[in-house]
This record gives structure tokens, C-alpha cells and sequence, in this order.
């Protein structure tokens, strides 16, 4: 069964709330979403993560990033980048990049800061920078989808975004969920496209 990858790193839960919006959008174009984060990153060389989280979504695994017929990747904002524990995780795709598993395949980003310009735009491009190593095919979001030209909270071409406010506690809004589920419709349909072609 072909499937998106919705894969991300979440601290507080908003970038998590915004990958089951995207799940949403990839089901709506018909495709499965398999939500998947990583575990954080720790300066202590003895800390150790269990092998499965607590709670939310299972760990990602370099088989579940090969297997995607597309990919949406989510992360906080750190300093107008995206996560350490993403990062670290992407590091660990070479494996993937040297028999070429990820290229031709569709992917898209998104991201949640604190504040509305707290580098939502740079962390977005930050993630498309690997992947375009990987050869994946970057999407972001067309002007057609109404709530990029209508949104007070986040939301850009490069992918959605969303204001989490300084307690990381704002819910998304409304035009924040449209712009994800768009964001999973679009890459459910990209993907779709592209495994039939090939």
C-alpha cells in the first residue's frame, strides 16, 4: 500500500498538531499518511531514548523514509533552523542518497514558531535543503488555496506554517488546519502521479 510519510519533530505539540492535519489531507487525497517522529537530541553521551515513545506517533525508521511514495516533513523553529533531532535523523539517510531511493519522489515541509516572524520561511528552506540532495521533487503551496492571501496566523508557498505564540500554546486556526490538509491533499495527489508513471 503506497504511503506519505508524514515525518516530524515535536516539543510542545504544535508541530504534531499540524502533522495530523496533513495526515487528514493526504487521506482526503486518497492516499494512507503514516505518521512518524523522531526522538530528541542530548548533549549527556549516556541518555538514552526508549525504543518506543511514550506517547504519539512511533519512531521513524530509514526503511519508512525509503518506503514513502511522498514525504511531508515538520519541524519547530530553532533560530531560523529547523531541529536538531530532525537533523540528526536526516543525517542518517546516506544510505538513501547513495543508491538514489528518495529521488523523483514529492516532498513537502512545514513548520510552527513562536512568534509570526520567528523564521518560519528559513526553517522551511532549511528542511528543502536535503531534500533536494536526495533528489526528492520540493511542493509548497499555491496561491490557488485562498488562506495564504486571507491568513493573520501562519501560513506560505513553502509549506505551512503556524504561530504557536510565546507559550507555545495557540491552537492552530483555521486557515492554519485548510493549509495543511492542502499541503497532504496535494502530496497524496503528487504522489499518486508519480508512482503510476513509473
Amino acid at each position: 500500500m503506497a504511503y506519505v510519510l508524514v515525518l516530524y519533530y515535536s516539543r510542545f505539540g504544535a508541530t504534531a498538531a499540524m502533522a495530523h492535519q496533513i495526515a487528514r489531507g493526504v487521506e482526503q487525497g486518497g492516499l494512507e499518511a503514516r505518521l512518524r517522529t523522531v526522538p530528541g537530541v542530548s548533549a549527556d553521551h549516556e541518555a538514552t531514548a526508549p525504543n518506543v515513545p511514550e506517547d504519539g506517533a512511533p519512531y521513524a525508521s530509514i526503511d519508512d523514509l525509503a518506503g514513502c511514495a511522498a514525504l511531508a516533513m515538520g519541524s519547530p523553529t530553532r533560530f531560523g533552523n529547523m531541529a536538531a533531532a530532525l537533523k540528526y535523523f536526516l543525517d542518517g539517510s546516506s544510505s538513501l542518497w547513495m543508491n538514489g531511493a528518495l529521488a523523483g519522489k514529492p516532498a513537502g515541509v512545514f513548520t510552527s514558531t513562536s512568534s509570526l516572524h520567528g523564521g518560519q520561511e528559513t526553517t522551511l528552506l532549511s528542511m528543502m535543503l536535503p531534500l533536494l540532495h536526495h533528489g526528492m521533487l520540493i511542493t509548497g503551496l499555491p496561491y490557488a488555496e485562498p488562506q495564504l492571501l486571507q491568513t493573520r496566523d501562519g501560513g506560505t508557498p513553502y509549506g505551512p506554517s503556524h504561530l504557536a505564540g510565546r507559550d507555545s500554546d495557540l491552537p492552530l486556526s483555521a486557515d492554519e488546519k485548510a493549509l495543511c490538509q492542502a499541503l497532504g491533499r496535494r502530496l497524496a495527489r503528487l504522489g499518486r502521479a508519480l508512482r503510476d508513471t513509473t
